[in-house]
């Protein structure tokens, strides 16, 4: 299992009325999280770009416990538990500053070769750099 956690603020413009983070930009603190997941293992969403990869996503789940507040600092919380294959799942944990979970997410994204336009496998390098941390 493969877990990293980065943290985002609320800022203004991400709020309603109530001062609560709308509820679509869940799905880009989600984003935010996957992109510095990757960055923690030393690669980039645009270097698997460059290499011939996308990931579009393909389904999104979100479930809300307790508003995220304007200018709370949020914990982003990424779980890999399995291996990807032409599938890779992520599972999101989102924490206030007061430790509470407020929300918890999940993507399915798919890898697609960018000439060929059809699923694929990730590429080794990815592979390799996640398969320390399943047994």
């Amino acid at each position: 299992m493969f877990i990293h956690s980065t943290k985002l603020r609320v800022r203004y413009a991400e709020t309603d009325q109530m001062g609560y983070m709308y509820y679509g930009n869940y799905a880009q603190f989600y984003e935010v999280g996957r992109v510095e997941m990757l960055r923690s293992l030393g690669m980039s969403y645009k270097s698997m770009e460059e290499s011939g990869i996308i990931m579009p996503v393909l389904d999104l789940k979100c479930k809300f416990i307790k508003p995220a507040l304007y200018d709370e600092e949020i914990t982003v919380k990424v779980i890999i538990a399995k291996l990807p294959s032409v599938r890779i799942h992520f599972q999101y944990e989102l924490y206030n500053e007061s430790g509470d979970l407020i929300n918890i997410g999940e993507t399915t994204l798919v890898f697609v070769d960018i000439k060929r336009n059809k699923p694929c496998m990730p590429s080794e390098d990815f592979l390799n750099r996640l398969k320390i941390f399943f047994n």
